[in-house]
């Protein structure tokens, strides 16, 4: 999993590199190869953004979160980001189950 931080029109520090990286490595539990994170970090004042497109073999996931200060704004974009990979991946499931019954005649 590699995990590109940068911000927009403001400097990321290495504290918030860090916290991205830790917050982000909870994902890395849903999918198992290669997969790209770009973090992008910013302010829209008054509140703090945080915004993310995770790339997956064949699928393309975008995110961004609002909040009081960075630190939330990166929880609630790991929050959105966690469901929509839970999703993804219940779809992939399903597809793969659907598959093996409609080879077997089961379904009609």
């Amino acid at each position: 999993m590699q995990i590109e931080t940068y911000g927009q029109q403001m400097d990321v520090t290495p504290a918030l590199r860090s916290y991205v990286e830790t917050r982000f490595e909870r994902l890395g539990r849903h999918f198992e190869g290669d997969c790209e994170i770009r973090v992008q970090l910013g302010l829209e004042k008054p509140d703090h953004k945080a915004e993310a497109n995770v790339t997956l073999a064949g699928r393309k996931l975008h995110a961004d979160a609002l909040g009081q200060d960075m630190y939330a704004a990166i929880d609630l974009l790991v929050d959105k980001l966690d469901r929509q990979l839970i999703k993804h991946k219940e779809k992939l499931v399903e597809q793969r189950r659907g598959e093996g019954l409609a080879r077997m005649g089961t379904v009609d």
